[in-house]
Order: structure tokens, then sequence, then C-alpha cells
């Protein structure tokens, strides 16, 4: 997962809004789109091309600002290729009103699909993953996304492969569950030639909400949670009247979920030093860690 911003409403000179780009098997997805967001693909040395679907969690600016700005510059790199918008309904008038104004002439199709942010529920599905919706609690209509990573085929295991001379185009059926069988009719058993695929991953992120207990039943098989920490346990007031959480709170869901590793991000611009949101979640869950422009996490 790559950060491109992690900061809320108010940009600062340290971080940019919310942004990521989660990359599956050469997939690249977008979650949310912050302003700048052109800047920092390029800073990431990311491809625009392959970027094929960007999920908004909901309608404020420092989680869509960036969006327009974002379907211009695919046009004039020349993309033919259909980029798909999930956000909630009432963003596709202005985005179709913005486009009619700036992009004309765009050389490709931008396919709007309308999330029910009060729905759990598959939102996307391809061959390597699946995308749910996650309902969240702000003060307008929000949902987290939760990625999916479908499970693989087993691994190869190159030195009985060589022991047994099995040829190459036998490789496939071996890793789909058959046995090989020798020459001279020995039957090697499928499980002596491969080591199991590696556990499927989940990453959840959790945008602007604030503290859910309902929520770590939603992020079920969840290997790394993004969750908003926008304020420290000095502003839990704040947190609770503008419906965000503190670090703290996300480090109680991600416990309560079980989850491996929790990312903190969305921070408020009050804060120099997010350290002190570091040291407040560690005192409920250990593997956390902070986001910060241009990390890269392997989920």
């Amino acid at each position: 997962m790559h950060v491109l911003g992690c900061g809320s409403a108010l940009p600062t000179l340290r971080h940019y809004p919310s942004m990521q780009v989660v990359e599956c098997r050469g997939k690249l997805f977008m979650i949310d789109c912050g302003e700048g967001a052109q800047l920092q693909i390029r800073r990431s040395g990311l491809s625009f091309s392959k970027i094929g679907h960007v999920f908004i969690s909901h309608i404020h600016g420092d989680h869509c600002f960036g969006l327009i700005g974002l379907i211009s510059t695919m046009g004039l790199l020349g993309r033919t290729a259909t980029l798909h918008v999930y956000a909630p309904v009432a963003l596709e008038d202005m985005l179709r009103r913005q486009m009619a104004l700036f992009c004309h002439d765009l050389g490709y199709e931008v396919v709007f699909h309308a999330v029910d942010t009060t729905e759990h529920k598959v939102v996307y599905d391809d061959r390597s993953l699946s995308v749910e919706t996650l309902p969240l609690d702000h003060r307008m209509p929000c949902c987290g996304y939760l990625f999916r990573e479908k499970p693989t085929l087993p691994h190869i295991r190159r030195d009985m492969i060589d022991l047994y001379g099995v040829p190459t185009w036998q490789i496939n059926n071996i890793k789909a569950g058959q046995d090989y069988v020798c020459p001279d009719g020995t039957v090697v058993p499928h499980e002596r030639l491969v080591v199991a695929a590696d556990a499927p991953r989940a990453y959840a992120y959790c945008s602007d909400t604030r503290y859910m207990p309902t929520l770590p039943a939603m992020l079920s098989g969840v290997t790394t949670l993004y969750h908003e920490s926008t304020y420290g346990e000095d502003n839990k007031a704040m947190a609770e009247k503008y419906y965000h959480s503190t670090a703290a709170q996300a480090a109680q869901v991600a416990a309560q979920a079980d989850v491996r590793q929790l990312i903190l991000g969305h921070y408020s611009s009050r804060y120099d030093d997010e350290q002190l949101l570091l040291r407040e979640a560690r005192q409920y869950f250990q593997n956390v860690c902070l986001s910060s422009e241009m990390h890269v996490f392997d989920l």
C-alpha cells in the first residue's frame, strides 16, 4: 500500500490530504483522492495508466478534491482504458458537471458506481481480490473499503521437480492438485511437490469515523487496518463532536478485531509531532505505526 497523503481537512507543509494506492498483482486501486493527487502519484513512481479504479469514502473535500484533476491528467496522458469511480451517489452529478467544463475530448470513459454507505457488501470483484464497503459513522454518508485477496495456487518445490524430472508442462497440473506419475509408474503425491501458498491478505481502510464498537465485527480476517486517528486523548471531546476518532480508539478497534497491524493516519494539523498519537495507541495495541507520505507498507 502506497501512502500519498495522510493529513486531514487542512493541508499543511507536512501532510497532503487523504489518498492511498493499493497494489495487488500488478493492478493499482486508489482510495480517496485529495488535492495534489497527480503530483503525489508522480513522486511515488506509480503508473497513471495502471490505476483502473478509484474508491471515494465520502464527499468531504480532503478526500475528493483531487479527483477531477486526476481525471484530466489521465486524459492529457492519452489514456484510453475505462476508469471506474466508486463513491456516494451525491458525487456523480458534480463530477459530471466538472468533466463537462474541464475535460473536453477526454479520450476515455469514466464509469461511476454509486456506493450505498449504509451497507456492508462487495462492490468490486475480480480473479485477484474483492472490495467490500464498511459503513462508518461520520457527519455525512461515509464508508471504508476492505480489500480481500483471493487464495493463490501453491508454490512448486523446484528441488522435487528436478529430483523426479517432472516436465514443465505438468507444473500447472501439479499446482492445481494433481499427483505426478513417473515413467516407471511411481506416483509422487501432490503434497511432496509443492509448498502451501501464502495466506490471503486483507486490508481495511477506515477513513473518517467516530469510534464504532460494531466495527471490529466487520473486520473479520483483516491482516492490516488503516484507521483514522485525527486526534489524541487531549481532544477526545472534539473527536466526538466532529465524528472522528482518537489514536487510542483506533487501537482499541484493532485489538478487538485481532488484526496483525494497525496504521494510523488522517492527522489533525494541530499536531506537529504524531509520536504522541503513536504512544497513546500503543497503550492498547502494540503492532501500530504511523503513516507518512511516500511510505510503502507491505500488507
